[in-house]
């Protein structure tokens, strides 16, 4: 498995981890590995973006000189959402791309993410291949087969004109805030919105390089909520630095999380029968009020792990249409190939109009069960799933929690961390529980104890 690569892509302190020497030498070695693989023999393409912050203006310029010095033809779309630059890729027929962005992180950090034709995630065995790369003699073509690099003077139009052609009502009538985190979206978002004929409010959308996500954004929404009553809005949208992600805010100010947007979308998407085989793909962090919400209407749920990427194979293996997560990752596979803030916020917009209801009034569908998170730091995060004495208190709590709640042990992927969840009927019994649990894993599995 990669060392270098994340969850998504390669994310750190710009100019820590993030060099321009490193973002060089990625480019250098994504070039081959993901640009002269053609066999007609023409000159490999590629679309780069990036969100705001300031380190942004130096990587991108490493990564397209990196890019044409190996000989690919760079088109540089600016500053657009990582969703836009998935389907510019795509769009333009790219080989494939790159999003410089460190997405809900602040802005000292950034990342860059490689998309492979088509514009879909990279797989571990390609992003193995490119830090292997890296070790190998560079490409070194001259005169006339160095790329060129150019800028994609359209990007943002051809993105807003897909995003239009996707509504199936338009945004007449409805007042809407949109939070746009300072980040990719403050340019593309607010265009969206007002073509689409919804009158708008836009916060956090002056980003000056260094603001993004600062107090604003899907991570920050008491700006958002504030706003949206403030002015007498019918909801509020807000996004992360890069756009792939949407949370909303109702008419009140209450927040309507990810899950909720699913539980609004699917039974959107089923009534226009274009919810396939009636299943939504999402992680095991998902609410189990989504999976009571969705069963009664005859939607089942596909579970897979923490991440979108892990939602993302799930839906390609089986051909899913909509799948996504509770942070507000929201994946309509007819028209993206990964989650879209702007489409997901233009989606939900839209099935008000449609149907003339509140956002309320459409979340009311689901009933969020209350859910308690403890991490447990300092144990054998190896043996939670495997200790006969915290798998015994697991099996004890799941039978008094019945259909009404359910646990969940989730070991961190790198720290010496166990995550306890526990959703239940009402926040008493879910935070007995959990501290119940939560104790046990710790004497179990304590490292201090094992030492």
């Amino acid at each position: 498995m990669s060392k270098l690569f994340g969850t998504d892509g390669v994310r750190g302190l710009a100019n820590g981890l993030i060099t321009a020497e490193l973002s060089l030498q990625l480019a250098q070695a994504a070039a081959v590995v993901l640009g002269h693989n053609a066999s007609d023999g023409r000159r490999p393409t590629a679309v780069i973006a990036r969100d705001p912050r300031i380190s942004g203006e130096f990587i991108a310029a490493a990564v397209e000189a990196g890019l044409a010095s190996s000989g690919v033809d760079v088109y540089d779309a600016g500053v657009l959402p990582t969703p836009a630059a998935a389907f510019l890729v795509a769009d333009l027929g790219a080989d494939f791309g790159v999003m410089i962005s460190a997405s809900h992180n602040a802005a000292p950090d950034n990342g860059i993410k490689f998309l492979a034709r088509g514009g879909n995630k990279l797989s571990d065995a390609l992003e193995d291949a490119i830090e292997e790369e890296m070790a190998r003699p560079r490409l070194r073509p001259v005169a006339g087969d160095v790329g060129r690099i150019q800028r994609f003077a359209d990007a943002e139009d051809r993105y807003v004109v897909h995003l239009l052609k996707t509504l199936p009502h338009r945004l007449e009538g409805l007042k809407v805030v949109l939070d746009c985190a300072h980040g990719a979206a403050s340019g593309c978002s607010p265009e969206v919105f007002r073509d689409a004929g919804a009158d708008i409010v836009v916060i956090g959308a002056d980003p000056d390089g260094v603001n993004i996500n600062d107090g604003y954004g899907s991570t920050h929404l008491e700006k958002l909520q504030a706003a949206v009553l403030e002015h007498g809005a019918h909801l509020g949208i807000a996004h992360d630095g890069d756009a792939d992600r949407c949370l909303a805010v109702d008419h009140e100010g209450t927040v309507v999380d990810g899950d909720q947007i699913m539980a609004v979308m699917a039974l959107a998407m089923k009534d226009a029968g274009k919810l396939k085989d009636d299943t939504l793909v999402a992680t095991v962090m998902s609410n189990l009020g989504l999976k009571i919400a969705l069963r009664a209407s005859g939607i089942t749920i596909r579970e897979t792990g923490v991440g979108d990427r892990y939602v993302l194979e799930a839906m390609r293996d089986g051909g899913y249409s909509l799948g996504g997560e509770q942070s507000g990752h929201v994946i309509f596979a007819e028209y993206a190939t990964t989650g879209d803030g702007v489409l997901t916020g233009l989606q939900l917009a839209s099935r008000m109009a449609g149907t003339g209801q509140s956002l309320k009034e459409l979340a009311a569908v689901m009933t969020k069960l209350p859910q308690v998170l403890i991490n447990v730091k300092g144990v054998d995060r190896t043996a939670a799933n495997t200790d006969e004495g915290v798998q015994d208190a697991v099996r004890e709590a799941e039978a008094v929690l019945g259909e009404t709640g359910r646990v969940l042990l989730r070991p961190s992927g790198t720290e010496p961390v166990v995550r306890v969840m526990v959703e239940a009927a009402d926040v008493a019994t879910a935070q007995s529980i959990a501290e119940g649990l939560a104790a046990t894993v710790e004497k179990r599995l304590s490292l201090e104890a094992v030492a």
